[in-house]
């Protein structure tokens, strides 16, 4: 049973209940089945939408459920224990696009865009990295340049989730000149849709993990983007990633907690039912402290999760909370799927059983949204900045 740093209250666990409820009858029985096939189920958007898990940290005037930080953790990591690619899909939307329009856009673009978005008629996505700019994401190449009222982008976007079904997409782009670059004060924020012309989908990924959530290149190629489709001011763009990263972090980090304690309560189940030397494995000692150490990690990693969901509801500096959140999360992820499938031996080792899966999407919480290495050196930074915690 998951458990809270402070007691939930009975909306939070009315939510719990609803996320609970909705991935054992809408994901769970057919998690395996989209991961065979790598398939993105576009009928989640409609129903997610409709019990308003995406828009659940927007204002009820924008149409959405205005939840705490907490809340939407905790609904995040139900879903994710079923399925990490449905959870990525709700993270990205409800902690980048959508944040970054409620927090810099104008009246004009909440209205057409972030209202649509709350009820789960328009999916969100994400674009700032490239094929050269992964981690030193300042180092972008895409280029915007100013036409009139308009702006014509050229470049490529790489690691878009939900890229193919993406309807409302936050893109960088530089705004500055090759002849005079002001590196990250050179980045603008603009709101795509593909509908654009010079949009265009590229390579879909055939990835070890998330299968089920479609991760390709987005490419603009002379893509004429409306004056009114840039997101606050002219140079800010990556001001606002970063500081939309921080939440970001946090539905990582809630994600790797769903499928860290997926892969705990599977090994528990096993080792009751397992029996070697005439015995169930659960009463062996190796296995036993193997089962100890998973359930302390993952919950040591949701009691910092929680502490800073709380934190941020409470509107303090949030980069380090968020950083170290996500890393102890991510690689706890790691570890405890590396520990199941230690548990299963053999058969933790084919896609007959469910740790394998979880082991595969565990990785990639260790990189994407900020490495573990990256993770390291913004806690480092903030131990010794003027806004440090400690």
């Amino acid at each position: 049973m998951t458990w809270a740093l402070t007691p939930l209250t009975d909306l939070q666990r009315e939510i719990q209940a609803v996320a609970k409820d909705f991935a054992a009858h809408e994901i769970t029985p057919f998690t395996a089945q989209w991961d065979r096939d790598a398939v993105f189920e576009p009928s989640l958007v409609k129903k997610l939408g409709d019990l308003g898990f995406l828009g659940m940290l927007i204002p009820e005037e924008y149409d959405g459920m205005a939840l705490d930080t907490l809340t939407y953790m905790v609904a995040l990591e139900e879903i994710a224990m079923a399925d990490a690619s449905v959870a990525v899909m709700l993270s990205v939307h409800n902690s980048l696009p959508t944040q970054m329009i409620l927090k810099w856009g104008s009246e004009k673009q909440k209205e057409r865009f972030l209202k649509p978005m709350a009820r789960g008629e328009l999916l969100g996505a994400f674009a700032l990295s490239e094929p050269e700019a992964g981690s030193d994401a300042a180092s972008l190449r895409t280029q915007a340049v100013r036409d009139g009222d308009d702006w014509i982008l050229n470049g490529t976007k790489a690691w878009v989730s939900s890229g193919t079904k993406g309807e409302v997409i936050i893109a960088m782009a530089r705004t500055d000149t090759p002849d005079d670059r002001k590196g990250a004060r050179g980045i603008s924020a603009f709101i795509i849709t593909p509908d654009l012309p010079g949009f265009g989908v590229g390579k879909k990924e055939d990835k070890m993990g998330l299968r089920a959530s479609p991760t390709v290149q987005l490419h603009f190629s002379d893509m004429r983007v409306p004056g009114d489709r840039l997101l606050g001011k002219v140079g800010s763009g990556f001001i606002y990633a970063m500081q939309s990263l921080d939440n970001g972090r946090l539905g990582i980090a809630a994600q790797s907690i769903g499928i860290a304690e997926a892969a705990l309560r599977h090994s528990v189940a096993y080792a009751a039912e397992r029996k070697q030397f005439g015995h169930p494995i659960k009463e062996f000692q190796a296995i036993q402290f193997k089962l100890a150490d998973m359930a302390t990690k993952v919950s040591a990693s949701r009691a910092l999760l929680h502490m800073s969901a709380v934190a941020k509801d409470r509107g303090e500096h949030m980069t380090q909370f968020s950083a170290m959140a996500k890393l102890l999360a991510s690689e706890t992820a790691m570890w405890v799927t590396t520990q199941a499938i230690q548990i299963f031996g053999g058969y933790g080792y084919v896609k007959d059983y469910p740790v394998e899966r979880l082991f595969r999407d565990a990785k990639v919480t260790e990189i994407y949204e900020g490495t573990s290495e990256i993770q390291r050196i913004v806690i480092a930074r903030e131990l010794y900045s003027k806004q440090k915690l400690f």
